[in-house]
């Protein structure tokens, strides 16, 4: 299950009695999403080196199995030719094509430097994604938001916040998947904690205005639910969404 809050307005708590941005309690059905929570990385990282070994011995049994089940086409990277791209993105605004024309880049700045490029997009739906490499949940949706962003990108403006990440296996990363817009690099967690996140992946949205609308905390499994989550809270479309 994946938390999915529209924001209220500020100073106004939800059904609950909890107020917007505050997280909820620990063992509550909304903190049981598949979250990559950074503090236990470390945790985490010499709990895989223990593991490591067996995973080794197992793996020449579970090739065979693997081999035979079905991949799904929509969680593999795509790698599109730079010429698809350009075709893809042709006739995008000046704001969203500056983004495209810093595809795949980690940039610096940290928070304030977030803040300036969503205020930069004002008069174009944004969506932020909160990932990282060391992150299995990240890894698995990331070839969604390659296609989504990709298929969308004249529309609207996609941005990466690299979440706590060592800068060289993140740059392997991106090479191995490829996206069409700049990732931001949150090297101690100031604009994890600036959103209030339980954990990553995070979805961050935002309308035409410049308004955040809606924060989603897990993975997407499926592009269907991301669109319809784009449509819904960054061009106000449907149930729940609000005219741009």
């Amino acid at each position: 299950m994946v938390l999915e809050r529209p924001l209220r307005r500020p100073g106004h708590p939800d059904d609950r009695g909890v107020l917007p941005g505050a997280l909820p309690p620990r063992g509550t059905a909304e903190n049981t999403a598949p979250l990559c929570d950074p503090h236990r990385v470390r945790t985490a990282l010499l709990f895989a080196l223990v593991i490591a070994v067996g995973a080794l011995v197992g793996a020449g049994l579970k090739q065979a199995t693997s081999e035979d089940a079905a991949s799904d086409p929509a969680t593999e990277a795509i790698r599109p030719s730079p010429e698809e791209v350009e075709a893809a993105l042709a006739g995008s605004p000046p704001p969203l094509a500056a983004l495209h024309a810093q595809a795949n880049e980690l940039l610096d700045g940290g928070r304030r430097a977030l803040d300036r490029r969503i205020q930069a997009l004002r008069g174009h739906p944004v969506v932020v994604n909160v990932w990282a490499s060391w992150c299995g949940p990240c890894r698995a949706e990331m070839p969604i938001f390659q296609r989504v962003a990709l298929e969308r990108g004249t529309q609207i403006g996609f941005l990466g916040v690299d979440l706590r990440d060592n800068r060289r296996a993140a740059r392997r990363f991106l090479a191995k998947t490829p996206l069409t817009y700049p990732s931001y690099e949150d090297p101690d967690g100031e604009i994890y904690n600036d959103y209030r996140l339980a954990g990553a992946p995070s979805t961050v949205y935002y309308d035409a205005r410049g308004e955040r609308t809606f924060i989603h905390q897990g993975p997407y499994t499926s592009q269907e639910d991301f669109e319809r989550d784009i449509d819904r809270y960054a061009l106000g479309r449907g149930e729940g969404g609000r005219a741009s």
